[in-house]
């Protein structure tokens, strides 16, 4: 078994959201103390790295440095400057035609995991990420008003073939679900 530095370095790497130390405690199994100490651990041995472990007091993620304030802006510029390609464009109507949506069902009707994609999106303010409503630790996405000011649209029933493709999108997730019944069974 690897240390619980390790065990909290890849929690928060893989979640590449914030945790709170409840969480952390839920996912490593160890007690509250110990991670607690091992955060401090981890913040002094990241101090001074380009990455560095933040918390607002009750939760934990990792984030740049804030000395590499700069290059990072350098490379967002770049990167809102080139377009938003065939999978920035597949996930963002898969949020436009189906909010709110969990990442775990956009990665399930896209077939592949779309954490970087969000990213940028959310980056760019072409969607919002907020708190599930299921009381779950997990998020939904949906279009931001900056999305439908771009679209020239006032709600998202006036995209294109809006009942159409609503239809479609629960056919195959209704599809897709049985599969996976199947492969249970």
């Amino acid at each position: 078994m690897q240390s619980l530095e390790s065990q909290l370095e890849a929690v928060l790497f893989y979640a590449s959201e914030p945790f709170s130390v409840k969480e952390l405690v839920l996912a490593t199994g160890a007690r509250e103390a110990e991670v607690k100490a091992a955060l401090k651990r981890l913040q002094d041995a990241y101090a001074e790295r380009g990455i560095v472990l933040v918390s607002d007091g009750s939760q934990y993620s990792f984030g740049t440095h804030p000395g590499n304030a700069a290059l990072v802006e350098k490379m967002q510029k770049e990167e809102f400057s080139k377009e938003l390609g065939r999978a920035g464009l597949e996930t963002l109507a898969v949020i436009l035609y189906r909010t709110p949506i969990s990442r775990r069902e956009i990665d399930q009707i896209r077939g592949v995991n779309s954490g970087f994609i969000l990213r940028t999106l959310l980056i760019r303010g072409l969607i919002e990420r907020t708190e599930s409503q299921a009381g779950e630790r997990s998020f939904t996405y949906k279009p931001s008003l900056k999305l439908f000011e771009h679209l020239g649209i006032r709600r998202r029933e006036e995209l294109p073939e809006f009942g159409a493709a609503w239809k479609a999108v629960d056919e195959f997730i209704k599809t897709e679900g049985e599969k996976d019944d199947n492969r249970d069974a």
